[in-house]
């Protein structure tokens, strides 16, 4: 499994952001596709949402990654499926991993700017996010030409001033930007947000242990 791959994913999960704000289309139920790039390794993923629930699901090798969220955040799990290698594994996060992963994300302060510009298809706005604890700056891009449902996770940009199109996500001190290719208003197919019943279900240091112990 490509470890650099999966943390950025677990980054976009913890920080992705859906923002309330005036909006020409709010979406309730459908799929973002996103580009995550991280030390010059880049993958794409899909995040199907509806209004309780999130799922990013991307493929690192041979493995099939899916990781599922709750719109409360109380709830984070990482399925692995690997079929060559008959290992289907569901790492269920406890209370405690789930509020030590958010308190881990950055204090950002947000600058709004004047420049503006179209990335694929959204009306974007500058936003300088900067980080308070490691004097960082980063420019993200928000849009309010849209809306997603609203999640825990997601109150991390709150301030941004819209949804951000091209952001930064953050895991393990690492920095990486993501890029929302596109989102399609769709009836999410039945079980996406459940673990399926062949999965074995696991710890979050099980997970780890399986990755290399990389973090």
């Amino acid at each position: 499994m490509n470890i650099k791959l999966f943390t950025v994913a677990l980054g976009i999960t913890l920080s992705s952001a859906a923002i309330s704000a005036s909006a020409q289309k709010a979406y309730n139920e459908g799929v973002a596709t996103l580009s995550m790039s991280s030390m010059g390794q880049s993958v794409e993923a899909k995040n199907y949402f509806r209004t309780d629930s999130s799922a990013v699901a991307f493929a690192s090798g041979p493995a099939n990654i899916k990781i599922l969220t709750d719109n409360k955040g109380t709830f984070f799990a990482v399925l692995i499926d690997v079929a060559v290698a008959s290992i289907k594994k569901a790492a269920i996060a406890s209370p405690a991993e789930i509020e030590e992963q958010l308190a881990q994300l950055p204090p950002l302060t947000f600058v709004p700017s004047t420049e503006t510009k179209v990335i694929n298809g959204f009306n974007c706005k500058k936003v300088v996010a900067t980080d308070t604890k490691a004097n960082k700056s980063y420019d993200i891009w928000v849009t309010n030409d849209v809306t997603l449902p609203l999640t825990n996770a997601s109150k991390y940009y709150a301030k941004a001033g819209g949804f951000p199109i091209q952001y930064m996500s953050f895991q393990n001190g690492q920095a990486s930007e993501v890029t929302v290719k596109s989102i399609v208003e769709q009836k999410v197919p039945a079980g996406t947000f459940n673990i399926p019943g062949d999965f074995e279900k696991i710890t979050m240091d099980d997970l780890k242990a399986m990755s290399g112990g990389g973090r």
